[in-house]
């Protein structure tokens, strides 16, 4: 568990009197600024979670062409979002001081349905075609992990309504072998272009490994080792990710990017530790949030292809989504 992680939980436990105190200390001179927000949708833009002291945890939107400049808020403040095919996501606070939930958003940023969330949220993804939504969450009390967190990943079809609450539940298949363990943890998933594939993250015995799944099978298998939270590209061809360094969470993360055709993995240009799941703004530029502080990030971006260096896109903000 990182240092990270744990401000976020104590962070949505206590948000509302960290966001009071933050909110005197910070300089006002320092807050971006905020564009009209009328007809605020998912047309296009780059949408994201505010980390600005006036606007902590907004759900908001910044043209493409100037990510940096004024933004949109949405009334909606979430812990983690995002966006694809018209369909966004909120996980976010339910009203209860504990309780948690993915509020499913309609173009216009519209609450349609909510869905109840055992734990406290840390990843969501969407597929393409805004059909599919995955979370990740944080849980407490697993026998085996001696009273650390975990996770649970679950995922909704919003057509069929087919659910799984936990990949915990599918049939796992480890180094081309059937495999049960009662230490499974998966998190950050992804998914393909078609109604059925994702990747994720899943870990046991002390490995954390790429998975990629069969939704209509209830089964994953693994393809390769030291994979977190992916993120496919547009093309379906490459997986945008962090690793361990050394292999070994306590040294931080390396962003990289791994070809599934030759299996060949190329580090990117941003050597900070990057505890995120990446975001594919483009068919080469991948976006990330680097924290100031406990309760601060911005949104960097870098060259997708190892080349380059990154840059600062949006300040104040973390979850960033590109949307079309």
């Amino acid at each position: 568990m990182t240092r990270r992680t744990l401000f976020t939980l104590l962070g949505a436990m206590l948000l509302t009197a960290v966001a009071a105190g933050y909110g005197i200390l910070a300089s006002t001179r320092d807050a971006p600024a905020v564009a009209a927000a009328d007809g605020l949708n998912l047309d296009t833009g780059i949408l994201f979670v505010s980390t600005a002291p006036d606007s902590k945890g907004r759900l908001a939107l910044v043209p493409k062409n100037n990510p940096g400049g004024p933004r949109a808020l949405s009334a909606l403040t979430c812990l983690r979002a995002y966006a694809a095919g018209g369909t966004g996501v909120c996980l976010r606070q339910d009203g209860a001081l504990a309780t948690f939930q993915a509020a499913i958003l309609d173009r216009k940023l519209a609450v349609e349905r909510t869905i109840p969330l055992v734990g406290v949220p840390n990843r969501t993804r969407i597929s393409a075609d805004g059909r599919r939504v995955a979370w990740t969450v944080f849980v407490a009390g697993d026998s085996y992990n001696n009273g650390r967190f975990s996770t649970r990943a679950g995922l909704i079809d919003l057509k069929r309504e087919d659910t799984v609450d936990s990949l915990e539940f599918l049939s796992v298949t480890l180094d081309g072998h059937p495999y049960t363990a009662a230490d499974l943890n998966f998190w950050g998933i992804t998914f393909a272009a078609d109604e059925n594939t994702f990747y994720s993250t899943m870990s046991t015995a002390g490995h954390r490994y790429l998975v990629k799944g069969d939704i209509a099978a209830k089964s994953v298998h693994t393809i390769a080792q030291n994979v977190e939270c992916p993120s496919l590209s547009p093309d379906g061809t490459r997986i945008a990710f962090k690793s361990a360094i050394d292999g070994d969470p306590a040294k931080g993360w390396r962003l990289s990017v791994l070809d599934l055709a030759s299996g060949r993995r190329t580090e990117l240009a941003e050597t900070r530790s990057v505890d995120d799941q990446p975001a594919w703004l483009t068919a080469n530029a991948i976006g990330y949030a680097v924290p100031r502080n406990t309760s601060d990030a911005d949104v960097w971006t870098v060259p997708a292809d190892g080349t380059g260096a990154p840059h600062l896109l949006i300040p104040h903000a973390e979850s960033p989504a590109a949307v079309d």
